[in-house]
């Protein structure tokens, strides 16, 4: 999408602090972070928020969610804990309509969240 920030950083136009990247998604560092790890897991193809998707991209979403976990592992997170969260429209505090999941660790996480 033309106007879209994370599009854009996926075709590099924005610098962004890239963590991983592989052929389908990218993570990179949150530039508010709410915790110790505030990563953003955010595909490579765009879709608004998760009511964009279809079957077709449930492996997409699994891929994303296994490597966060892998990532939070491997960032010395894997038994303290993480969070990995959604926000799906305004309501639900979305403000970058590219779908992404925040990955977040390094802090203790009350329920339910705010």
């Amino acid at each position: 999408m033309e106007n879209c920030l994370f599009c854009k950083i996926i075709a590099g136009s924005i610098p962004a602090r890239i963590v991983f990247e592989d052929e389908q998604f990218l993570a990179i560092e949150d530039i508010t972070p709410q915790a110790p790890l505030h990563l953003l897991l955010i595909p490579k193809c765009h879709f608004a928020n998760l009511l964009d998707m279809t079957a077709e991209h449930d492996a997409l979403v699994g891929h994303i969610l296994r490597s966060g976990g892998t990532i939070a592992r491997d960032r010395g997170y894997g038994d303290g804990g993480f969070r990995i969260v959604q926000n799906n429209g305004t309501g639900a505090g979305q403000s970058v309509f590219h779908l992404h999941f925040h990955l977040l660790a390094g802090r203790d996480f009350s329920w339910p969240p705010g």
